[in-house]
């Protein structure tokens, strides 16, 4: 099982180590309280306590550091974390500059780290259905969207209520909007602190015409934390403070017009069915998910810059009393290890991973996940979900459907296909039949080859142009026709091999290499580890068997 400790254990920490200890995953709670962490252990039996950080990042069994502190120490503990190889949750804010929070980014990057930001109610089960009736489009277009994140306290003094309560309901809106705004504007008003806002409003304009407001205060007199979305079929609430089976409500207003005028005509609100959950459980599962699987977190380190920006933005409106364009304010720019051409897409949260190549019109969909030094050729399209391992070369016009893991070293040839339903319907939605297709290492697809959904290639094989393949295939196999069949036996260098040897050894004609038949359906490679990949001087295809030799000894 992961395991991972806990930075800060006060007011929000203690959640944290609540989830991770009931998820099995809690090794350590760091703090510098002793009694607080006395009192841990005494609630949490078998966990390890401590005050020193550095023996928390240097202890190889913990992959995971969850921060809860002060959002002014945010950077540092991160950064330190990042720096040995961890893997990092950060409560919001990620950092309070940009320019910190780029360099976590950037860190994360390079060195392969999951990087997940607190940004809680992205993953409350209901905003998460109140996302999913806006991208089906059963909202209509989108108009406004309006928040409001009030109560009596917790006042605080490191941080204005801009800071503390208005990264969730940004974080949201930004996520129902796809987009970043072009102009922010901010008042707010001190009561309590001369140097922090007890009541902020901030506005929002988007490029494609969506505008918002999220008001925020800890000087209400009643708890209030609502999302409203108007669109033009539908206005949608998500009202945190209702119970379950009133959290999401729809309201089927329609507006006509009668004689030049606009006239209301109103619904009866609809209760949208939700699955009760409790978010932190989820996020904190979600973490450990993204450790195990390495994709890429809802909230990665990117979507928590975003927010900070829109925060940065609009602590700069309230303190100069003027809107501001986001226009020229663009994150930092982080040096990225792979190379997308401008023409292509690449939707976020994805994985791409160092020297990889997407060229031309290519369009990679949220969550998929690449490996290093592939090559993703023009008009292809990944879908999301995707595996796809290191040094696989995808030629044009393929497209990768949910559920294809495709395994290192494959080849996929120009305008091959790949499928994921056996019986497709357009008016039949089987999304959630989707059947898992497996490539394996070092397999070849011609061109315009088709596979058949919820099959095998096994590795090395080789489907040849043209091909359609309606079933598993063995490793090595040399396969073709319509329907197709084996046809012979291939080696790791794409030569079909001859008929066995006097000591039953197929040898390839151009590396020299040995295979043999372990079972009549079954090839196996003598002098090579199967597990392992080609080795690097056998890689250039006119080695002879005297140079492999020599190699070896």
């Amino acid at each position: 099982m992961t395991k991972v400790a806990v930075i800060g254990s006060g007011y929000w920490g203690k959640n944290l180590v609540r989830n991770y200890y009931n998820l099995g995953a809690l090794k350590t709670v760091c703090d510098r309280s002793p009694q607080i962490l006395k009192n841990i252990q005494a609630t949490y039996p078998g966990i390890t306590i401590t005050t020193n950080y550095e023996e928390v990042i240097r202890d190889e069994e913990i992959k995971g550091i969850v921060i809860a502190l002060p959002a002014e120490l945010h950077f540092e503990f991160a950064e330190k974390a990042l720096r040995h190889g961890k893997d990092v949750f950060v409560e919001k804010p990620l950092a309070l500059q940009l320019d910190q929070a780029a360099q976590l980014c950037d860190k994360a990057e390079k060195g392969n780290c999951v990087l997940m930001v607190g940004h809680l109610l992205r993953y409350h089960s209901a905003f998460i259905k109140l996302q999913e009736l806006t991208v089906s489009g059963m909202l209509g277009r989108i108009q406004y969207i309006y928040s409001n994140r009030l109560s009596l306290g917790k006042i605080r003094r490191e941080e204005n209520t801009l800071w503390s309560f208005a990264p969730h309901d940004i974080s949201m809106i930004l996520a129902l909007c796809n987009e970043m705004p072009d102009f922010v504007y901010a008042r707010g008003a001190n009561y309590l602190h001369k140097g922090l806002a007890d009541v902020t409003t901030t506005h929002l304009s988007f490029p494609s015409g969506v505008n918002s407001h999220v008001f925020v205060s800890w000087l209400h007199p009643f708890k209030e934390q609502k999302l409203v979305v108007v669109a033009d079929k539908k206005m949608a609430v998500f009202e945190d403070t209702q119970p379950w089976d009133k959290k999401i409500t729809l309201y089927p207003h329609q507006i006509s017009w009668l004689d030049g005028a606009p006239v209301p005509q109103k619904a009866e609100p609809e209760y949208v069915p939700v699955e009760q959950s409790e978010p932190l459980h989820a996020e904190c599962k979600h973490f450990l998910e993204c450790i195990d699987t390495r994709k890429t977190p809802v909230t990665d380190g990117c979507e928590g810059m975003r927010v900070l920006q829109v925060l940065a933005m609009a602590q700069k409106s309230l303190e100069i009393k003027t809107t501001l364009s986001v226009v020229g304010t663009a994150v930092p720019e982080i040096e990225r290890p792979y190379f997308v051409h401008p023409s292509a897409y690449v939707d976020e949260p994805c994985a791409i991973g160092k020297g990889t190549k997407v060229w031309h019109f290519a369009h990679i969909l949220k969550n998929a996940r690449i490996g290093e030094n592939c090559i993703i050729g023009q008009n292809v399209n990944i879908a999301s979900d995707v595996q796809i391992g290191n040094n696989v070369k995808i030629q044009n016009n393929v497209s990768v459907y949910t559920g294809t893991i495709v395994e290192d070293d494959v080849f996929l040839g120009p305008s091959c296909v790949l499928t994921n339903v056996k019986n497709p319907r357009s008016q039949v939605n089987r999304h959630a039949l989707y059947e898992k297709t497996v490539l394996k290492r070092g397999a070849t697809i011609g061109a315009n080859a088709t596979i058949v959904c919820g099959i095998t290639i096994g590795r090395y094989a080789f489907i040849a142009a043209g091909a359609v393949v309606a079933g598993d295939v063995s490793d090595y196999a040399l396969m073709a026709g319509v329907p197709a069949r084996r046809i012979g036996w291939i080696s790791r260098h794409g030569v079909k091999l001859p008929k066995p040897d006097k000591k039953g050894f197929m040898v390839c004609p151009e590396s020299g290499l040995r295979y043999a038949l372990a079972k009549p359906d079954r090839l196996t490679c003598v002098d090579l580890d199967e597990e392992s990949p080609l080795p690097e001087h056998m890689r250039v295809g006119d080695q002879s068997y005297d140079s492999f030799k020599n190699k070896k000894k």
